[in-house]
């Protein structure tokens, strides 16, 4: 099974640019309401995922640093690519099998698929990899029609 099939293509994707300020991420994920994003920069290459934890973490750690509340004009100077903390959603080749996809699709939402070059060309889901397999079981279950004359 080509992968190709589930590929939410990057223009139907939500993502944020690594350049991106502290306070235009957070908006963007509201709008959406997503809970995790892929980050890329400018020319196209993926650099990883940022979830709303690494946003709370980011205001935790500067807090307790400053001992003062921080407002979002404050967090304007910080930029996406400052706080993510490590590619805990790594991405995957288009020519990925099945089975290394499944195993992906375990740990994480969704699973970023970038080319050769590393750039990113979408998404596939954990949803539509369910949808699929359930799909599947279900044709494996029912009995085929038959025809009553």
């Amino acid at each position: 099974m080509n992968i190709a099939y589930f590929l939410l293509p990057k223009s139907n994707v939500a993502y944020l640019y690594d350049d991106y300020t502290f306070r235009q991420g957070l908006e963007k994920m509201r709008y959406h309401g997503y809970t995790a994003i892929p980050v890329i920069t400018r020319n196209g290459t993926y650099v990883g995922t940022v979830s709303e934890g690494d946003f709370l973490w980011q205001l935790l750690s500067d807090e307790t640093k400053q001992q003062k509340a921080l407002s979002m004009k404050d967090m304007e100077h910080l930029r996406i690519r400052d706080i993510l903390r490590g590619n805990h959603y790594p991405p995957v080749r288009i020519t990925v099998s099945m089975e290394e996809l499944v195993q992906s699709a375990m740990n994480q939402n969704f699973i970023p698929v970038v080319d050769d070059l590393g750039n990113f060309t979408g998404i596939v889901t954990r949803k539509d990899i369910i949808r699929y397999y359930a799909g599947k079981q279900q044709a494996l279950v029912q009995p085929p029609l038959r025809k009553i004359v």
